[in-house]
């Protein structure tokens, strides 16, 4: 029988709990810092709106960006060790060796895994012991792009809903405390999924979320009373 480990997991979990969590956060904020500065209807949905899709691209992009940057330097790693590989086999075979001989074995043991792992799939194994490349760690840019663009939309739906639906003057608390239950809702199935502490990963974003509206109801609020 295979175990599944939940580190498996983080690659397409990490982007998603981001990406959903920003689209939260950052959407729900903005629609409160708009209504507190005594905006209409219309602006702080179209301000919702905007945020829901200049968020959604920024984090496509960004992680594309930052993803394949990852990508680039594993590349770069991995040409290096094949070059290394084909000029230098024995001296790779012994630096093999010596890291299984720090791991416990034996130096006639960690010599047999060393050659018989190198004859299965030397530059793998090098990747994964000697660069520490595990498969489920590779970086890859477009299913983090998509996942973390994906999630936030649906993230940023959920408070642009809320404030669909409700009048102006209850959108500010409506709009806060419904993106606080989605938070708290976040956080725990991300940490299940990650097998987790659920209580621990709650009370992160609460308070992060909190702190953020907060911050823009608090901006809104002197705005609008600036202007007023």
């Amino acid at each position: 029988m295979i175990e599944r480990h939940a580190v498996h997991r983080t690659g397409w979990l990490r982007a998603a709990v981001m990406g959903a969590n920003d689209g939260i956060v950052s959407t729900a904020s903005l629609i409160i810092g708009v209504a507190a500065a005594a905006g209409s209807e219309g602006q702080v949905l179209l301000a919702g709106l905007a945020a829901l899709v200049a968020g959604a691209m920024s984090m496509a992009a960004g992680e594309y960006v930052s993803v394949s940057s990852q990508a680039d330097t594993e590349a770069a790693d991995l040409a290096r060790e094949r070059d290394e590989l084909a000029r230098h086999p024995e001296a790779e075979l012994d630096e093999l060796a010596a890291i299984y001989r720090g791991r416990g074995l034996s130096s006639d043991l960690a010599h047999e895994v060393a050659h018989a792992l190198t004859m299965h799939d030397a530059l793998a194994t090098h990747a994964r012991d000697e660069l520490g490349m595990a498969d489920f760690q590779r970086a890859r840019p477009v299913q983090a792009a998509c996942c973390s663009a994906i999630c936030f939309g649906a993230g940023a739906s959920l408070p642009l809903a809320i404030a669909s639906a409700l009048p102006l003057e209850s959108m500010t608390r409506g709009v806060a405390l419904s993106s606080l239950l989605f938070l708290m809702m976040l956080g725990a199935l991300g940490a299940r999924a990650g097998r987790a502490s659920v209580g621990r990963a709650v009370a992160r974003v609460a308070f992060w979320g909190v702190a953020a509206m907060g911050a823009t109801w608090a901006i809104g609020s002197l705005f609008g009373t600036g202007i007023g």
